[in-house]
């Protein structure tokens, strides 16, 4: 499976669980939410962190949603990227848990600063690599939006 095709099946399984929405009345203060019987993502924490509206979800923005776990501004920049840019995108949403892009940008950026140069796709693949293969490395400080650590 193409990067591509594997981050759109993320996006149509976000999109899937955000369609298992059922109006729930909250008992002890009167107030309707939804409920998710998700299987793949933690819809409720995408909505909260993301702040999307719940009324008005399409399968769009489960493709910006993803793009964004993945490491990209938009699904439109995702879409135009390079192989080792894919790959690593592929690696931080399969290995959120460990470190997430957020936390991926921000590493980098001091990597960057502190040796006064600019990374290429490819060395920031291979450090990636390295930084999440190590035994006992870092654990992410972000919740892991997948319902299963174990890939989706």
């Amino acid at each position: 499976m193409t990067p591509i095709a594997y981050f759109k099946l993320q996006a149509k399984n976000l999109f899937r669980d955000y369609k298992t929405r059922t109006s729930t009345m909250d008992v002890v203060d009167g107030r309707s939410h939804y409920a998710y019987d998700a299987k793949y993502f933690d819809v409720d924490a995408i909505f909260v962190d993301f702040d999307w509206d719940e009324d008005h979800f399409s399968l769009m923005k489960a493709q910006h949603t993803i793009a964004i776990i993945a490491g990209f501004r938009k699904w439109a920049d995702l879409t135009k990227a390079s192989v080792a840019e894919l790959e690593l995108a592929k690696l931080l949403f399969d290995y959120q848990d460990k470190m997430n892009a957020q936390e991926w940008a921000m590493y980098v950026a001091h990597a960057e600063h502190d040796n006064k140069t600019t990374l290429d796709a490819e060395t920031r693949l291979e450090i990636y690599k390295q930084a999440v293969s190590r035994d006992g490395g870092p654990r992410s400080q972000f919740l892991d939006y997948r319902l299963t650590s174990k890939g989706v």
